[in-house]
C-alpha cells in the first residue's frame, strides 16, 4: 500500500475521541497553534507513515527533515512486517501454547493451557506446590488481560477451575524468578528485555534491544504503565534514560530509586545467543521481537513478537541527536 493509500485507510478508521485528546496534548506539548499543528500532523502523515502518537512519542515537531526520516513510524514497521513475516505462520507466535511447545527450549517453566478439554484433577496437579501464577488470554498483546494469582487463589480448585472457565481458552504459567539484579530495579515485575531480530535480504541479526521495567504494577509492558531503555548491544549496558509513553524521563527508577541509566544487564549476551538462534526456528517470520527474561540460572523466553511494537523503538528520550533507529533497520533490509 502506498503512502496516500495507507493515509486514507488511516483516517476513515481514526479512533476520533483519543485522537481529539492527544491533539489537545500536543498542542500543550508544542506550543503549535492549531492549524499549524494540524498541517504538520498531515504532512508527517503523508510523507512519513507517521500517525499522531508517532508524532507525539518520537516528538517530531522538534525534527527537522533528515531527522523524521529516521523515525520508524507505523506505516514503516506495518510495511516491514508485511513484507518480512508471513502471515501464515504467525500462529507460532500469536498462540502461546504453541509457542511455548515450539520454543520449549528457551522457554523452561510449567505452563498449562486452559480450555474446554481441562478438568479440575489435571489443574490440581498442576497447581500443587507451585509459587504465584499468571493467567493469560491465549492470545493478544500488551499485558491486556494478564493477571496474577497467589497460592492462596487456587487451594480451592473449583473455584479457581471456574474462574478459568469463566475467562475462555487462557493458558496458566509458573512465575518466573528474575535474576537478583533485574530484580534491584523493580521487584514488582518481572523485567524483561526486547531483542529484535531480523533475517534480512542485506544481513540478519540484532537489530534492537531495550530492557522493559514495570512502574507499579506486576507486568513491565510500556502500555501497562511500564518504561523502557536502550541497551547497548555491544556491552549489555543501559546507554539511556527510561522513558514512559507519556514522555516521562527516568535516570533512577520512581519507587525503587535503583539508577537506570548505565545499568549492567546480567547474562546479556547469552540473551543474545538465545535470540540469534531462535529466530531460525520459524524462518517464515523474520521480523520478532523478543521478549526474555534474565534468571538466575540465564536468559529465558517469555515471548516472541511477529508484530512487533514500533512504540518502544520511537522514543524521543533515546535519540537525543533526533537521528532515530531507522537507519539500524536500512543496515538489514530496503526500506
Amino acid at each position: 500500500m502506498g503512502k496516500l493509500g495507507y493515509f486514507f485507510n488511516r483516517l476513515v478508521r481514526i479512533d476520533r475521541e483519543r485522537f481529539r485528546r492527544t491533539f489537545d496534548q500536543l498542542r500543550q506539548l508544542t506550543g503549535k497553534s492549531a492549524p499549524g499543528l494540524t498541517l504538520d500532523l498531515l504532512v508527517c502523515a503523508l510523507r512519513y507513515n507517521a500517525g499522531y502518537m508517532d508524532y507525539k512519542i518520537a516528538r517530531m515537531d522538534r525534527l527537522n527533515h533528515a531527522q523524521r526520516r529516521t523515525v520508524i513510524t507505523r506505516g514503516i514497521s506495518n510495511e516491514l512486517v508485511r513484507r518480512l513475516n508471513n502471515r501464515q505462520h504467525w500462529l507460532y507466535f500469536d498462540d502461546k501454547c504453541l509457542f511455548n511447545e515450539r520454543f520449549a527450549r528457551w522457554v523452561q517453566r510449567a505452563w498449562l493451557r486452559c480450555d474446554a478439554g481441562l478438568d479440575q484433577a489435571e489443574l490440581a496437579a498442576f497447581c500443587a506446590g507451585k509459587g504465584p501464577l499468571f493467567i493469560k488470554p491465549l492470545t493478544g498483546s500488551s499485558g491486556v488481560g494478564i493477571e496474577r494469582v497467589e497460592p492462596e487463589a487456587f487451594q480451592d480448585i473449583p473455584a479457581f477451575y471456574q474462574r478459568l472457565k469463566d475467562k475462555g481458552e487462557c493458558i496458566l504459567e509458573e512465575t518466573v524468578i528474575q535474576h537478583q539484579d533485574m530484580a534491584a530495579l523493580y521487584p514488582g515485575s518481572v523485567n524483561t528485555v526486547r531483542i529484535a531480530t531480523i533475517l534480512g535480504e542485506k544481513d540478519e541479526g540484532i537489530v534492537y534491544a531495550f530492557v522493559r521495567i514495570g512502574n507499579g504494577r506486576v507486568m513491565d509492558n510500556i502500555d501497562a504503565g511500564g518504561m523502557a531503555a536502550r541497551v547497548d548491544l555491544d556491552s549489555g549496558r543501559i546507554n539511556t534514560v527510561a522513558a514512559d509513553k507519556q514522555g516521562q524521563e527516568f535516570s533512577r527508577h520512581p519507587l525503587t530509586d535503583a539508577p537506570i541509566t548505565g545499568f549492567q544487564l546480567p547474562c546479556f549476551e547469552e540473551a543474545k545467543q538465545l535470540c540469534l538462534q531462535a529466530m531460525r526456528v520459524v524462518p517464515q517470520v523474520r521480523y520478532v521481537a523478543w521478549d526474555v527474561a534474565l534468571t538466575p540460572e540465564g536468559p529465558r523466553l517469555i515471548e516472541g513478537n511477529s508484530f512487533p511494537s514500533h512504540a518502544v523503538p520511537q522514543f524521543a528520550a533515546h535519540y537525543p541527536d533526533g537521528i532515530g533507529i531507522l537507519p539500524d533497520f536500512r543496515r538489514f533490509t530496503a526500506i
